[in-house]
């Protein structure tokens, strides 16, 4: 008892951001008691259901407006004169509106432009649709980010994945923040992630082939895709995050999204319970969509990146404690590092300073090249 005592309270005051009745779980689940957490939790979805029918109660979310000209690199390069029009900077071209599933409310998966800017040009857009033509009241938010305008760079946490460099110390640095666009959630745990991890020459965690993959080249450059087919190892790799299996291959949703008889996605709840989920995936040009919301299924989860363009996905963490997405702005017009977050769906549990402090679980942040 004195032993397990003090394993608890080492676990309830360790750094991080976690509140105590996450630790207090975590805890339970790492020291036996993760089938009897799963149980619970899969019985407490399951007699909770989503509400069928009806309509967000406060209609869709606003989106945030553009805000102020994130700091990238490249704006610290020696200026020369101009003697004409700048360039315009490569970028990708924005994403076609997403399709809804039922008769759209107004506003409903239309693209806009929210957040930083990168050298003058939107570099993320957000829209928000209803997950299904059932649960109605539910809503989705969906980000699309550009990879050509944004480096993604991969933050380890304090406990997850484990092992490997850590030079931010599991938080977006204060001199780091005056390019920062936007951050989401990781994956897995890594004892549930059915995959591995790899960063900056370090294989910390053996990557599985056929595994869902978010690569990230040295240059910045981010990509979704299965591991030993649509990415292997070389030189240009820089970090290598492995979660579960594609859930969106070729455009469409793999099979089996709708079945409880395989764990490709997630053994701890099941496919078919609705929950907060959280996805990435790639779209047919190179940009990055991220998708969340609560009331959401793999299948469902699925479909939604399905409409909103992505050709390869895969599922990041679920349960609404882990599901995050912001984007920054400035909080003072002449101080480019102090920002504040945004959070893509009001009720995200979690704080918009997650990502500012160091925390326990992994996440991807993007900045202005």
């Amino acid at each position: 008892m004195v032993a397990a005592g003090w394993s608890y309270i080492h676990a309830l005051t360790a750094p991080g951001t976690d509140p105590w009745t996450v630790r207090s779980v975590e805890w339970i689940s790492d020291h036996g008691g993760r089938g009897i957490v799963n149980r619970v939790e899969n019985w407490w979805y399951t007699n909770h259901p989503p509400p069928v029918g009806g309509r967000p109660a406060h209609g869709l979310p606003k989106v945030a407006a553009p805000g102020a000209d994130a700091v990238g690199k490249k704006a610290n390069a020696p200026k020369t004169p101009v003697v004409s029009a700048p360039p315009v900077p490569a970028h990708l071209n924005p994403p076609p509106n997403a399709q809804p599933f039922t008769d759209p409310l107004p506003d409903e998966g239309i693209w806009h432009p929210t957040g930083r800017t990168v050298q003058g040009l939107p570099s993320v857009y957000t829209t928000f649709m209803r997950p299904d033509p059932v649960h109605t009241s539910l809503v989705t938010g969906l980000a699309w980010m550009d990879t050509k305008l944004l480096r993604t760079v991969f933050v380890p946490g304090l406990q997850e994945p484990g092992g490997g460099p850590n030079p931010w110390g599991s938080q977006i640095p204060e001199d780091q923040r005056a390019g920062l666009v936007s951050a989401f959630n990781s994956g897995f745990k890594m004892d549930g992630a059915r995959g591995g991890y790899y960063t900056d020459g370090q294989m910390v965690k053996p990557l599985r082939d056929g595994a869902a993959s978010l690569v990230i080249l040295q240059d910045g450059t981010a990509n979704v895709g299965s591991w030993g087919r649509d990415f292997a190892m070389d030189p240009r790799i820089k970090t290598v995050r492995q979660n579960l299996d594609l859930m969106v291959d070729g455009g469409q949703t793999v099979p089996g999204l709708d079945s409880d008889s395989n764990n490709k996605w997630g053994a701890t709840l099941g496919n078919k319970v609705f929950v907060w989920r959280s996805a990435v995936g790639v779209d047919a040009n190179g940009g990055l969509i991220f998708v969340a919301g609560n009331g959401l299924n793999a299948k469902t989860l699925g479909d939604v990146l399905v409409r909103a363009g992505a050709v390869r996905a895969m599922e990041l963490d679920i349960n609404s404690q882990w599901v995050s997405y912001f984007t920054y702005d400035q909080v003072y017009p002449t101080a480019p590092n102090a920002v504040a977050g945004h959070k893509l769906l009001p009720d995200m549990q979690r704080a918009e300073d997650r990502y500012l402090q160091p925390g326990e679980r992994d996440f991807f942040a993007l900045f202005a090249r």
